[in-house]
Parts: C-alpha cells; structure tokens; sequence
C-alpha cells in the first residue's frame, strides 16, 4: 500500500514536470513536443488503470476521443474560415494542440475536458488582449484550465 502511494506521487509529479515542459516549449517555440505529450498520456492511461482516480477508463477513452475530434473540427473550421480571408503565417490550431485536447481528455473526461477549454479560452483571450497579440500559445492556458479543471473533478464532484 505504501509502495502504491509513493508511485501514485511520482507520476503525478511526473506529469506536473511534463505539463511544464509542454508549455514553455510551446510558450517559446510554438510547437508541443510529443516526446513530452506520449508519456503524459501514458502516465494518464497508467493512473486511470490502476488508481482510484475521478473518471473511469471508459469516460477517459471517451474523453480522449472527443478531445481529439473536437480539436480537429476546430482546426479544420478556422482553417477554412482565415483561409477564405487572408494567407495567415500560422495554422490557427496546430497538430500539437489537437494532440494535446485529446491527452486533455483521456486525463478530464469529456466534462472536465469542456471545463478546461473554457477556461483555457478566457484567460488566453484576456492574455490576447493585454499582450495585444493575434497568435498566442495555447498550451499554458489549457494546463491552467485543466489543473482547475481536474481540481474541480477530483475534490468537488
């Protein structure tokens, strides 16, 4: 049992680690590594196996998939829709983020997952706005949103 803890900490300390890492990579380079994201979501699959956690391993394979699907309707809908405008020097969502809400919501389930983007989108957006930038990382808001967001699930609901 104690052994279990000690393990349960690690990994939770290890995906806080990589979490970090995503978003300065992202913050500084705009691209999120996969050799960060894979095993966030491993160590999601791992903790959501084999520990009590807030959501089923149904509800994450759900969540996983709807996070996915949902960035990807979203990547292709702006894309289409700035395209029709202007040539923009950036996509408007990039590989990395889709990839990203669909670890988002194999860690959250789908309800977190929709707590995290609307989170996400409003401080990013009051970001956006102080900074007066038209293109800003997503990943370090959607952290922020999904740390609440799985604060929220684990102690509140």
């Amino acid at each position: 049992m104690f052994f279990s803890q000690i393990f349960f900490i690690i990994l939770i300390l290890a995906a806080a680690t990589l979490g970090t890492l995503i978003s300065i990579a992202d913050f500084r380079r705009r691209i999120i590594p996969d050799a960060y994201l894979f095993p966030l979501m491993l160590i999601g699959l791992i903790l959501i196996a084999f520990f009590p956690f807030p959501i089923s391993f149904p509800q994450a394979v759900f969540g996983a998939t709807f996070g996915y699907l949902l960035g990807m309707a979203t990547g292709l809908f702006f894309d289409y829709y700035i395209s029709k405008k202007a040539p923009a020097p950036y996509p408007p969502i990039g590989m990395g983020d889709i990839k990203l809400m669909g670890v988002g919501g194999l860690w959250l389930g789908t309800n977190g997952l929709g707590w995290a983007l609307i989170i996400a989108c409003i401080i990013g957006a009051i970001w956006a706005k102080r900074k007066k930038q038209k293109y800003i990382p997503f990943a370090p808001f959607f952290f922020i949103g999904g740390f609440l967001s799985f604060i929220g699930n684990a102690f509140l609901l």
